[in-house]
């Protein structure tokens, strides 16, 4: 009895730190709307079963991908490393950003153009001289710089997922629900960043209109993706593009038919659907060390758009035992490369291998 005694008292103090710790976050409730059937072109298939692995076990965490003039494959890994893939199968680590390397894409002038979330925007030469573009826009410091592309006249948009938490707390983003996010452009005429977009559900992809004309950015935690205007009638202003997504989209990008790719690290949520309606309750949650808190289902998925936002096809791995968590996709050459943020292989699947669009080169 007189044990039991005292571990009743220690459960009692420990609840009661646990009560009275603050939380990290401040959350607000959020209604989600009802998901939406995985029928018609997103009817669960395993076509990202036929995807060749790259690198495996030999990367970790390759979260996007790139592909160069002369056919080398470069990536970021959660250790900092920026890699390189030759065609012969060859790894290479090319240098260290000493941060997270994430999104990765190369400039006419062939520097690599890499969104660091430690280091904000920065450019590398080929000859490995590394320079930073920018690390703050509207007085505000970037704290997860993320995914990046170049527009026809050079200038570059990119996102800042969230002004409040760094890469390692974006569960803590999650929860909070609250618009931190940023759509950002760096023109190179200028040396200066400035927000196009502010008040996003965590700002993630971003992908420039072949022609320039606008530009489409991820909104993850709200499951869909909007559209900003570059050019035109609506220029500087945002509509919706697809709503109501399947999962947390990540990065896109499109190809040279116009389509827009869509990796999702995972599908929808009904755990964490159901805790954004109870603030106080993701205010406890969040406080939980992150192996108690809702974990994503092992689900490879990516989503193709046409210009209308309408889903053409979508790739699946069920059981995501080939490839899941994939964070990126990026049409090159005839191949749809995917990357992942916790994965420890680059995805490479011909586009001849999807029905509908083997006769098509991205």
């Amino acid at each position: 009895m007189k044990w039991l005694m005292v571990g009743v008292l220690a459960l009692f103090f420990l609840l009661g730190g646990f009560l009275l710790t603050p939380s990290p976050i401040d959350s607000k409730a959020w209604q989600p709307p009802d998901p939406r059937p995985l029928t018609g072109p997103l009817s669960p298939n395993e076509r990202l079963r036929l995807a060749d692995l790259l690198a495996r076990g030999q990367v970790y965490g390759p979260e996007d991908t790139t592909v160069s003039a002369d056919g080398v494959v470069y990536s970021g890994t959660g250790d900092g490393r920026i890699v390189r893939v030759f065609p012969d199968g060859r790894v290479e680590t090319w240098l260290k950003t000493d941060g997270r390397p994430l999104g990765l894409v190369f400039d006419q002038a062939g520097n690599l153009i890499v969104a660091d979330a430690v280091n904000g925007l920065l450019s590398i030469a080929p000859d490995k001289t590394v320079t930073v573009l920018a690390r703050e826009a509207g007085g505000t410091p970037f704290r997860f710089t993320d995914d990046v592309d170049i527009g026809p006249d050079g200038r570059i948009y990119f996102t800042d997922a969230s002004s409040r938490f760094r890469h390692p707390d974006y569960r803590l983003d999650l929860l909070e629900m609250r618009p931190h996010g940023r759509l950002l452009r760096y023109s190179p005429n200028t040396g200066k960043a400035e927000v196009l977009l502010a008040n996003l559900h965590f700002a993630n992809g971003v992908a420039v209109a072949p022609n320039g004309a606008y530009v489409l950015v991820n909104e993850t935690w709200k499951y869909r993706t909007l559209r900003y205007w570059i050019t035109g009638p609506k220029a500087g202003q945002a509509e919706v593009f697809a709503d109501n997504l399947p999962g947390f989209p990540d990065n896109l990008a499109v190809d040279r038919q116009g389509r827009y790719w869509v990796a999702f690290p995972s599908l929808r949520n009904a755990q964490v659907d159901a805790l954004h309606r109870t603030p106080w309750l993701k205010d406890l949650v969040a406080k939980l060390p992150d192996s108690l808190k809702p974990k994503p289902r092992q689900y490879g998925l990516v989503v193709a758009f046409d210009r209308k936002g309408e889903v053409i096809t979508s790739l699946h791995d069920t059981k995501g035992s080939h490839l899941q968590e994939i964070t990126s996709v990026t049409p090159h050459d005839g191949y749809l490369y995917f990357g992942s943020l916790h994965n420890d292989r680059i995805g490479r699947l011909p586009l001849q291998a999807i029905p509908g669009l083997g006769d098509d080169e991205a």
